[in-house]
């Protein structure tokens, strides 16, 4: 049975996360405008810096950012003031149980972030994205290998890193080498996608969807880096969520929404049966049953909308999703009763 953190936890990642997405805004150097794309709207900043006007991206049109933009010049007189109330809300959810991260994952989310790699289209999947839904859905993780990471996946749209390196980059490289990360050749020279720490286990790699071949490595402008091309990928990270990092006086970091995780790591266990990655398939399917358990009883309109989704994709998806709930059965179950 899950088990739940109390409301005073649940509460204090919520007005944490809050605070740092207003804390993202007070950064407005200039005039906001927004660009229209492909049917959707994202919002700059403006400024000039001499005699250029440059620009810097905020994030996706929506009535939340809206209400924040507008509210910038009130949100940057308390600038201090939430950041000391910040570090209080880190503290009390240590107290409260939350898991946090260590100083190597915390400094390099850190890093990551003060970079623009969030704001500009990244997000965490992976082991650690599946933790941070601890406070997003205020329940306590397995204490099992289920949480256990040396591992930091970044996966990105290459279209959108495309449109926003035009105005706007983030400069990825030197947040990693200041970190002692170096990056590890691939078969394709100078395209580097994947990173170790020298003075640790620690890998960072990058990822992006692909729409045909699977073959071949990516450019994601926008970060400066390139990324290994994955099928599937793109209903992962389609409508991200934003997600508060407990460390020091928090990150501000972007993650899938739970339930597309949660369906996409029962794609991902079937695609590593069998071979060297046979071991996480089995965290996969965990991970999957976990937040689908979750799920099921606190969201099943939202995990019911994705399970159809990627059903609906195609035969290659249902057939990757029945054979991995072949060795689910209660899974599979409360899919059916959704």
């Amino acid at each position: 049975m899950a088990r739940y953190h109390s409301s005073l936890a649940h509460s204090a990642y919520i007005d944490l996360r809050r605070s740092l997405q207003d804390e993202a805004v007070t950064q407005i150097r200039g005039n906001v405008v927004l660009a229209k794309r492909n049917g959707r709207g994202y919002w700059y900043d403006t400024y000039r810096v001499g005699n250029s006007v440059q620009k810097t991206y905020i994030g996706e049109d929506s009535a939340e950012l809206r209400e924040r933009i507008a509210r910038t010049t009130e949100l940057k007189k308390n600038a201090k003031l939430r950041q000391t109330d910040r570090s209080r809300l880190v503290r009390l959810l240590r107290t409260e149980g939350i898991t946090g991260v260590d100083t190597t994952t915390g400094s390099l989310l850190s890093a990551l972030a003060m970079s623009g790699v969030f704001r500009l289209g990244g997000t965490l999947v992976g082991t650690i994205a599946f933790r941070l839904y601890e406070g997003e859905l205020g329940i306590r993780l397995p204490t099992d290998e289920t949480t256990e990471t040396n591992d930091l996946d970044i996966a990105a749209f290459e279209q959108l890193s495309l449109a926003l390196a035009q105005t706007d980059a983030a400069d990825v490289n030197k947040a990693l080498a200041d970190l002692d990360f170096e990056a590890v050749p691939g078969l394709s020279p100078r395209k580097f996608w994947r990173w170790k720490q020298t003075r640790g286990e620690m890998m960072v790699e990058f990822l992006t969807p692909s729409f045909d071949s699977e073959e071949g490595i990516r450019l994601l402008p926008a970060l400066g880096v390139h990324a290994q091309a994955l099928h599937f990928l793109n209903f992962l990270i389609a409508d991200p969520i934003k997600a508060a990092v407990p460390y020091r006086s928090g990150v501000l970091v972007q993650i899938p929404a739970p339930e597309r995780f949660a369906v996409h790591k029962l794609i991902v266990a079937d695609r590593r049966q069998g071979g060297p990655d046979a071991l996480k398939s089995i965290k996969d399917r965990r991970q999957a049953a976990f937040l689908i358990e979750v799920l099921a009883q606190d969201r099943p309109d939202e995990l019911r909308e994705a399970w159809e989704d990627a059903r609906n994709r195609g035969p290659r998806w249902r057939e990757r999703l029945d054979r991995s709930l072949a060795r689910m059965p209660d899974t599979a179950k409360l899919l059916a009763t959704l």
